[in-house]
């Protein structure tokens, strides 16, 4: 395989997930960032760090001033309502938020989410004026069956809105299997899958599929943060663990 540079008309995004991770005391960890990402040459990426919600505000605030843009972990389909522990897009945009993560694997195995669901969340997203990062991948089973390309395939078709055409969404393609795990697929097969997404991109929304972000993310570290980032389509990453960090990230985000 021939790898390439990341596609030079889509400026990388790097995207830190924390997950449930996260206290006041870890924004200390986001001020080592902000030093990093302001001293030395300006990032060629766009970095943006998803806290938990407790912490979204504080994020949102610290970050600004070096650049690093806040993003939710999931959102509810609907603007306000009764339903006890969730947040809405219009919530988190409130608080400081301009992404939010919808479909993370982690959601629809723990939460049973569906396409339907994620495609509602992405639409509610864009309505509150967030950008949806959008999660496909498939499980190691799917995988070992033959059946990675047609499950995404499906994923894609399904859960990314018509309203896309119109409005900025990412697609983060995870394998399911690698997440957390340490290993990863070979770098033919991630450039297989993320050029298959964007000709699925490309049929739908024409040269505005050519545009959309398409995010690694799958135990991308520092170690292989450089390799993984060359390849053909790899438009930035979706980093879990790895961004908790400050050196960790900052080395992922310097690897672009």
């Amino acid at each position: 395989m021939q790898e390439q540079r990341v596609t030079t008309t889509i400026t990388p995004l790097i995207a830190g997930n924390w997950k449930m991770n996260g206290l006041r005391g870890s924004l200390e960890e986001l001020t080592t960032l902000a030093g990093m990402l302001t001293t030395g040459e300006a990032p060629r990426a766009l970095v943006v760090i998803c806290p938990p919600a407790t912490i979204l505000a504080a994020v949102a605030r610290q970050g600004a001033s070096a650049g690093i843009l806040a993003g939710g972990q999931d959102c509810h389909a609907v603007a306000s309502g009764a339903h006890t522990g969730d947040v809405s897009a219009s919530m988190l945009a409130d608080a400081g938020a301009q992404y939010v993560i919808v479909g993370h694997s982690e959601r629809r195995a723990n939460h049973g989410e569906t396409d339907d669901q994620v495609r509602a969340k992405a639409e509610a997203a864009i309505g509150s004026g967030l950008k949806p990062i959008i999660c496909v991948g498939e499980t190691e089973a799917q995988r070992d069956g033959g059946t990675a390309d047609s499950v995404v395939a499906a994923q894609l078709a399904a859960s990314i809105p018509d309203a896309a055409e119109l409005h900025q969404v990412i697609i983060a393609y995870e394998p399911i299997w690698a997440i957390g795990t340490g290993r990863t697929p070979s770098n033919d097969d991630i450039a297989q899958m993320h050029n298959s997404i964007r000709r699925q991109l490309v049929d739908r929304f024409g040269d505005k599929g050519a545009s959309i972000h398409i995010l690694y993310g799958g135990s991308l570290k520092p170690q292989n943060a450089r390799e993984i980032l060359q390849i053909e389509n790899v438009n930035g990453g979706l980093v879990g663990g790895a961004s908790l960090l400050a050196k960790d990230f900052y080395t992922i985000i310097s690897a672009v």
